[in-house]
């Protein structure tokens, strides 16, 4: 672990609240599970607690990321993986806490 994170940091309540909140504002794809932003919040209102349980646990496992091709101007393609919105909110959840501690 990273000296000045924790783990109750990340799952703490604010945390995962304004990890949502950024995570519905930049929208973005399903991912391979066809979940959309839109419906992240319901989902997240039945699953928080096995999430961060399985987070605490070590047991949480990302799901495979959609890959996606997308033209370049030059004409060339580029290829992007898009995560699920559930992995998009534990990232964005972790990035909160780390990043203030890097980007010292």
């Amino acid at each position: 672990m990273v000296r000045g994170m924790s783990l109750d940091q990340i799952l703490s309540d604010e945390n995962l609240k304004v990890a949502y909140q950024r995570v519905y504002q930049n929208q973005g794809m399903a991912g391979v599970d066809k979940m959309t932003v839109s419906t992240l919040k319901g989902y997240l209102r039945k699953n928080q607690e096995k999430i961060k349980t399985q987070i605490l646990l070590q047991q949480f496992k990302p799901q495979p990321v959609l890959r996606f091709e997308r033209s370049k101007d030059d004409g060339g393609v580029r290829l992007l993986g898009i995560p699920t919105v559930v992995d998009r909110f534990v990232q964005q959840a972790i990035y909160q806490v780390i990043s203030p501690i890097f980007e010292k």
